[in-house]
């Protein structure tokens, strides 16, 4: 490979890992998936990662982003809600993309405040619920930082070795 496509290759990856750091808490943009990209993106370099670390770092990349829509919803029944709560806290989740990233902090917070109310609940026990909604959204967010970091790292280690 020539100089040249190694230099774009390299700083396109680095972009990419950077908008994948980003992405963790910027609402429209995929960080975990941009921080898998990057790897892939050093395939034809001498850089490339094995067939083995690209299935593993896929399969992690499935998981996270799984898990980041199913969290929330996990720390508002770890808080005790019932299954309205849970499901307004995956609607409020779903609905907050659309309100940017203010959006994705308090959907599902309301969402499953307003599932409670529903439910019959009282304020107190609903406040409850979207406090483990949010509390939910943020240890998503770890887990997508902890991804996204984890293939900078490898990045980084290709790099220089």
């Amino acid at each position: 490979m020539d100089a040249v496509c190694l230099v774009l290759a390299v700083t396109g990856s680095s972009l990419l890992l950077v908008l994948g750091l980003l992405g963790c808490v910027a609402p429209v943009i995929p960080g975990p998936a941009l921080s898998y990209a990057a790897m892939l993106l050093l395939l034809p370099t001498r850089f490339a990662p094995s067939v083995g670390e690209c299935v593993a770092y896929g399969v992690a990349c499935a998981v996270v982003l799984f898990l980041d829509s199913v969290i929330p919803a996990m720390g508002a029944k770890k808080f005790n809600c019932s299954r309205w709560g849970v499901a307004g806290c995956m609607i409020g989740t779903v609905v907050g993309m659309f309100f940017g990233f203010t959006g994705l902090i308090f959907g599902p917070f309301l969402g499953a405040m307003a599932g409670e109310l529903v439910a019959g609940k009282n304020f107190l026990s609903s406040l409850k619920g979207g406090f483990g909604a949010f509390l939910g959204f943020v240890f998503g967010v770890l887990v997508k930082v902890v991804y996204c970091a984890v293939c900078a790292v490898w990045c980084l280690f290709a790099f220089f070795k």
